[in-house]
């Protein structure tokens, strides 16, 4: 078996539910520890943070990610016990196989061989994992880069390691990524009877003509490296649970991810302004939780780019697409960060799984870009 699935398997067996991290970090940390890593371990609420470092030399080069997974849902959608590590023919299921805990069981296995042969590289690696990614992200990674910064310490290249390929490993290199604006919208009427719509003003009703609106507009064309800024509802909720009684007020919940070709400040406008002139009364609530980042073609890329050709053969794509991730917090502080991982097909899913053959080729491309980072340059 390879230490790369037997890692896999003592991760994918921590129940790390957001922001609970299970002992995952406690896993890792101890085989850090015996490379002779430096172990940090960040609380901030309920959320567990590890900070881990090889080296004092620049350039420091993160391996990034989180232990935390998202719930498994129901059980009886699962052909197995999410957190059982189950292999079938040629895949491992469990939840968080896919995202992603078996780019933290690569990295870490990839930063051994290469620190064990190599214990004198000219830089540093070190590990930045948090138990706070698909939560509110408030406590996790966000909360040790402000410590970072206190300290000094300067992060020049960042791996994430995210689910980020499409059909194949390495076929896809996550360059950045687009912004995301949350908006919680009350809209307020007057609560009344079906059968008096005249004594009422129903919520709903007044809500749809603007909704419509929201899903036709084209906020922006992006640009030549993101998509364009796209709306979704993703929350709606009105009404006592009566079929007879006319609601007081609906409750929405929406999401832009948004590109460098409109602002913050652009698409609050316009979307204040629709309903303003729907003449609706209501309450909007804005989260902003994350501006886009690009990281331009350089040494990291290049590195990645080269690992995945002479490991997969493949001529990666450069993508912005998708959610977001951490490295939103991580890419302000200037250093080059990219997201490589496995295939994203499953994740969030019941039955989450991950090829067994991709672990070794994804241990193989971290291994190899740390070479070029480090040796060949």
């Amino acid at each position: 078996m390879s230490e790369t699935l037997e890692l896999l398997k003592q991760l994918i067996a921590c129940p790390s539910v957001t922001p609970h991290d299970a002992s995952c970090q406690d896993i890792i940390s101890h085989r850090l520890k015996l490379l002779g890593f430096s172990i940090e371990i960040f609380h901030f609420g309920e959320v567990t943070n590890l900070w881990a470092r090889y080296g004092e030399q620049s350039p420091l080069l993160v391996l990034a990610g989180h232990t935390d997974v998202v719930p498994p849902g129901p059980l009886d959608a699962w052909a197995s016990d999410p957190f059982t590590p189950t292999q079938q023919q040629e895949y491992i299921y469990g939840r968080g196989a896919a995202d992603m805990k078996s780019g933290l069981a690569a990295m870490v296995v990839a930063a051994e061989h290469f620190v064990q042969t190599n214990p004198h590289f000219p830089g540093s690696i070190a590990f930045l994992i948090t138990s706070d990614e698909e939560g509110p992200s408030i406590n996790g990674t966000k909360r040790v880069i402000q410590e970072l910064l206190h300290r000094n310490e300067t992060i020049d290249y960042c791996i994430i390691g995210e689910a980020s390929s499409e059909n194949v490993l390495g076929d896809q290199i996550r360059i950045g990524r687009r912004g995301s604006l949350n908006g919680k919208l009350t809209i307020f009427g007057q609560q009344g009877h079906v059968a008096y719509p005249e004594l009422a003003k129903n919520p709903i009703h007044l809500f749809v003509p603007v909704l419509q609106k929201l899903i036709a507009e084209q906020w922006d064309e992006g640009d030549a490296s993101f998509p364009p800024t796209t709306f979704q509802l993703s929350n709606i909720h009105a009404g006592t649970g009566a079929a007879n009684v006319i609601p007081g007020t609906l409750e929405i919940l929406f999401n832009f991810r948004f590109s460098p070709a409109t602002t913050v400040k652009e698409l609050q406008r316009r979307v204040t302004g629709m309903f303003e002139q729907a003449k609706l009364s209501f309450d909007l609530q804005w989260d902003h939780s994350g501006n886009p980042f690009l990281t331009k073609p350089g040494i990291l890329i290049t590195a990645a780019q080269q690992a995945i050709n002479e490991i997969t053969g493949l001529d990666p794509v450069l993508s912005t697409g998708g959610g977001t991730s951490d490295g939103r917090f991580i890419a302000p502080t200037g250093a080059q960060v990219i997201e490589l991982g496995p295939c994203n097909a499953s994740v969030h899913q019941a039955n989450e799984h991950v090829r067994i053959a991709d672990l070794e080729k994804l241990t193989k491309l971290y291994h190899t870009v740390l070479k070029k980072l480090f040796l060949d340059s």
